[in-house]
């Protein structure tokens, strides 16, 4: 969803800046995510969103206070709608919706993420391992939802783990969470 934001603000030249304007874009667009796709006004940015460009705003437009109060509304409507499910984000779990059933920090090296983004859009390993630790870096230090792991989540590292083994386990701890009565 904030790489929504940070997609129209780079399409309509708005400076990351201009807070005023960055929030007016916020509240303004339409965001659909579903089926693992992404609509921006029922147009589907899926790729658009993960360029270097909007990676390199991105975490800028994500310290505007009223860009992510607008976020935060929109992700809990998104959840209410769709009954729940799986959401990903680096304040869900201590802002957003704190109350989850499982609460999982899902963690990898910056290397180990550039690795997998390059294999997934190309890029230069070394430079997209720079940009990732840098964007932890703002996200982890902005005073408004920094990035942390939320009070009682567990933190899953993937770094030297395939995908399918770290599906696995996360699936165990929602099974295992459920069995405790907690509402989804």
């Amino acid at each position: 969803m904030y790489r929504c934001v940070a997609l129209t603000a780079v399409r309509n030249g708005v400076p990351t800046t201009d807070s005023l304007s960055v929030a007016e874009i916020a509240r303004n667009i339409d965001i659909d995510v579903r089926d693992g796709i992404t609509l921006l006004d029922g147009i589907d940015v899926s790729s658009e969103i993960r360029t270097p460009e909007v990676n390199s705003v991105v975490s800028i437009i994500a310290t505007n206070s009223a860009v992510r109060e607008v976020m935060r509304e929109a992700q809990r409507r998104w959840a209410r709608s769709a009954g729940g499910g799986v959401v990903e984000g680096r304040d869900i779990g201590t802002v957003v919706f704190p109350d989850a059933t499982l609460k999982v920090f899902l963690t990898a090296s910056p290397e180990v993420r550039a690795q997998r983004r390059v294999a997934e859009a190309g890029g230069d390993v070394a430079e997209v391992a720079r940009s990732i630790a840098e964007r932890d870096h703002i996200d982890s230090t902005r005073e408004d939802s920094p990035l942390r792991p939320a009070p009682g989540a567990v933190v899953v590292d993937s770094s030297d783990r395939p995908i399918d083994e770290v599906v696995s386990e996360i699936v165990r701890l929602l099974s295992e969470s459920d069995k405790g009565g907690h509402d989804v």
